[in-house]
């Protein structure tokens, strides 16, 4: 009977994530993981699974929402023929390498240790698309080589930390060296596919205790059916809202909100 009570309040707060992160995705260009680590984070302690391996399951069911919402929005932009696919065959063997070290660190560290992490990197974001400019430029073309070798492999290692899929680190890359920002955003979420993939099978492979009720590995079941049932439906609702208003402004406010809760989320793991 607990964990019954216990799976329908967890049921009503993912649903209600779920939309937010799906409006959100919609109405500007993000990804979801970024709402949705610390949205499950919050969640999950708030019904006592407050664990050492809390956000290892947080990332694990991001990472796996992903591996859905990514591929539906690959294969759309691919028949407007957007998705550069040059660039997802060069960078896939860096971002999946980089995506694999990422879960092998992740599950040696202590929950507080993947907060500080993700809180860190959600700063960075949060600053970036709050104050950063559309003609930033670090090259004219894509790097290959050796810069190359050192960027896929980040890309995916970083995304890992952080549960997401490839928005919110390949746009602004991409767009930085020089590409579109309709294609950066297409090929972002082939990104996505290739580091949610091998990621979600190494999650799904680890020993975590004191789980949420339908928990394989690190991945939950229960908010991820939910989740991506909720985003599929209100991400539509956000694309809409973004072609009736300028989103621009809302994205830097919600720069700020991100790099507000990173603040609260280092607090947290640091016990302040």
């Amino acid at each position: 009977m607990e964990d019954m009570s216990l799976l329908v309040g967890l049921a009503a707060l993912v649903m209600v994530i779920g939309a937010i992160a799906g409006v959100l995705a919609g109405l500007l260009g993000i990804g979801g993981g970024i709402v949705l680590v610390p949205a499950f984070y919050y969640t999950f302690a708030a019904l006592g699974f407050d664990s050492a391996q809390l956000m290892q399951i947080c990332l694990g069911t991001s990472l796996a929402t992903i591996i859905v919402t990514s591929i539906r929005s690959a294969l759309a932009h691919n028949k407007k023929g957007a998705v550069d696919w040059d660039i997802l065959k060069t960078w896939m063997p860096g971002i999946v390498i980089g995506a694999a070290i990422g879960v092998w660190i992740a599950a040696a560290l202590r929950s507080e240790a993947l907060q500080i992490i993700f809180a860190a990197l959600a700063m960075i974001v949060g600053l970036y698309m709050s104050f950063g400019k559309s003609g930033w430029r670090l090259g004219a073309t894509m790097p290959s080589g050796a810069i190359r070798a050192v960027l896929s492999p980040a890309l995916g290692f970083l995304s890992v930390l952080m549960g997401i899929g490839g928005g919110s680190f390949g746009v602004p890359l991409m767009s930085l060296f020089n590409v579109a920002i309709h294609r950066a955003v297409a090929t972002a979420a082939g990104f996505g596919v290739i580091i949610a993939v091998p990621s979600v099978v190494g999650f799904l492979l680890l020993d975590v205790a004191h789980a949420p009720p339908l928990t394989i590995g690190a991945v939950n079941l229960v908010a991820f059916g939910l989740v991506v049932a909720m985003t599929l439906i209100t991400a539509p609702w956000g694309a809409a809202l973004a072609h009736r208003m300028d989103p621009g402004p809302l994205k830097k406010v919600f720069g700020v909100f991100l790099a507000l809760v990173a603040l609260n989320m280092a607090r947290k793991a640091m016990g302040w």
